[in-house]
Parts: C-alpha cells; sequence; structure tokens
C-alpha cells in the first residue's frame, strides 16, 4: 500500500482557501490545530514548507469544515480579540463582534467626561458602571482594563455566559463584579454608566439563519427586536446618578427607532456612534433626575 506523503503547511493552507475559506481564517485554524499561539501568523510564513502530519491535518481538515458550514471562528478556536483582550468564548456566550468596541470607547467617554465634572448632588462618590447581558464579559472587561479606577458590574441572565465570564476576569486578572438576573431587576445602587447590547434581532429575521451557531436567547427579541432595549429603558433611571448615560448596542436600521425611544424616556443629548462600517450602531442619552417622559 502506497502512503501519501503529508501535506506541508502552504498546501493546507492552500486547499482550504481554494475551498473557499477566507485566508486569515485558514491561517488561525491551522495555527490551532498545530497547538500554536494565535499570534504565530508570521511563523507559518516561516515554516510553510514544514510537513502536516496526518493527525494534524485531519483536525485541520475538521475545523474548515465547521468553519465553511458558519460556525464563528472564535468557537473553533476558543478564543476572541477584543479591544486589546485576549477572551476565551464559546457555545454558551456570543461570539463579541469588533462593532462593539464602539460601545466599549462611548462607555469609557462618558465615564472620563464624568469623572472631570463635579459630582451631582446625590451621585455615589466612585465612578460605577454597568454592562447589562454581559454574555463573555467583552464590554465590562474592556472598560475595566481601560479605567482599572472604576467599579465595574456586569449582569447576565444566563449562568452559562456568567460562568464564561467570570473564568475571563479571573484570568485577565480584572476586578469586575458578576451577578445573575434580568438586565437590572436583582441589581442595587446607582451608575454613572449603564452599557448593554442586548438581544436586537426581530423574531423571524432572514439573518437568523446564520447565526444558528450562537445562542438564541442573547439574539432575538420580539416582533421588531427591541423589546429588551424596552424593558432597560423602563429599569434604567432607577439606577442611573443624575447626569449618568444609558448606552445601547442595537441593530443597523434601529438608531432612530432607539433614539425615539430615548427621548420618549425622557433621556437628554440623545445621540448614536458610528461602528468601524460607518453605521449607527450605538445610541444613548443622559438621565437627569425630575425629567418628565414624553408619551
Amino acid at each position: 500500500m502506497t502512503t501519501h506523503p503529508p501535506a506541508t503547511l502552504a498546501q493546507a493552507l492552500a486547499n482550504a482557501q481554494t475551498g473557499g475559506l477566507a485566508r486569515l481564517d485558514a491561517q488561525m485554524l491551522l495555527l490551532h490545530a498545530l497547538d500554536r499561539p494565535p499570534h504565530d501568523r508570521a511563523w507559518l510564513l516561516t515554516h510553510d514548507t514544514d510537513p502536516l502530519d496526518g493527525a494534524t491535518a485531519r483536525r485541520f481538515t475538521t475545523l474548515v469544515q465547521r468553519r465553511q458550514a458558519g460556525e464563528p471562528l472564535a468557537y473553533l478556536t476558543g478564543v476572541k480579540e477584543f479591544h486589546g483582550l485576549s477572551l476565551q468564548v464559546d457555545r454558551r456566550v456570543l461570539d463579541p463582534r469588533p462593532d462593539t468596541e464602539t460601545l466599549v470607547q462611548w462607555a469609557i467617554d462618558a465615564l472620563d467626561l464624568q469623572a472631570s465634572a463635579p459630582a451631582p448632588a446625590g451621585a455615589q462618590p466612585h465612578r460605577r458602571v454597568i454592562d447589562l447581558g454581559t454574555g463573555s464579559g467583552a464590554i465590562a472587561l474592556a472598560v475595566k482594563h481601560a479605567r482599572r479606577e472604576a467599579e465595574v458590574m456586569a449582569v447576565d441572565v444566563s449562568a452559562d455566559a456568567l460562568a464564561v465570564a467570570s473564568a475571563n476576569a479571573k484570568r485577565l486578572g480584572l476586578a469586575v463584579h458578576f451577578l445573575q438576573g434580568s438586565w437590572l431587576q436583582s441589581v442595587s445602587g446607582r451608575f454613572d454608566v449603564i452599557a448593554s447590547n442586548p438581544p436586537y434581532v426581530a423574531a423571524g429575521d432572514p439573518h437568523l439563519a446564520a447565526l444558528t451557531h450562537e445562542p438564541l436567547q442573547a439574539l432575538v427579541s420580539g416582533p421588531d427586536g427591541l423589546d429588551d432595549i424596552r424593558r432597560i429603558l423602563q429599569q434604567a433611571p432607577d439606577h442611573l446618578n443624575p447626569g449618568g448615560w444609558l448606552l445601547l448596542e442595537h441593530g443597523w436600521d434601529q438608531a432612530a427607532s432607539v433614539r425615539k425611544l430615548l427621548g420618549r424616556a425622557g433621556f437628554e443629548k440623545v445621540q448614536s456612534r458610528l461602528d468601524l462600517a460607518g453605521i449607527e450602531r450605538c445610541s444613548g442619552g443622559q438621565w437627569s433626575p425630575g425629567t418628565t417622559a414624553g408619551a
């Protein structure tokens, strides 16, 4: 029986790309199959003629097939880079998107704005931020990493998600307090910033067909995708310091609707921020005590 020699690393990458896989995805999966760090792409270039043993080749082929079937790269490698942090993720949480870094930066900016202003009457002395629906902990951990002096809390209704987030916090050495609950129902105290990337996909949205690998409860929110945002808006005023900000990520076509909801709930300075693609991805507003909600 004739045994063919193993393919080289370069040939394995070329075959994956011929099958329609993006070059970066192929490189990341090959590094994972080789048990090498995800930052070792330069190593692949300098070892492209190295042979690929049969066991590694089979692992790589399986990973490529799963990626071609739509499984997120982060689930296959178990790692996702987000706002300068290396997070461990799996099917228990959403795959953190680069667009969410827009929300993180806005939360950091809002904290800095609050820190530079005199504390209003009734405000708590330490700057506090809470991440609602934390998932992998991406938002809370990125904010804490950037502003170590801030008190950061994170909430999720899923015990599985909190297990992932807590493990990330411990591994990164970031002191975030995690709490299980539905949005702000189990939360006490007030905050300078409430940030959330809640479910915002409408039930029946055709894009859900491409998201079957991710937890459905973290994606869908009623007929128009805004049910959870409405719940957060109802609860947020009782948990914001005077002048505090509520910041919400939403769908590509939901900015106008979310701004309208914020205005009706009594928030001021209502505005939106653009994501990396120039799309209005986040909307928020500032809370002032005594503001009367609109009709």
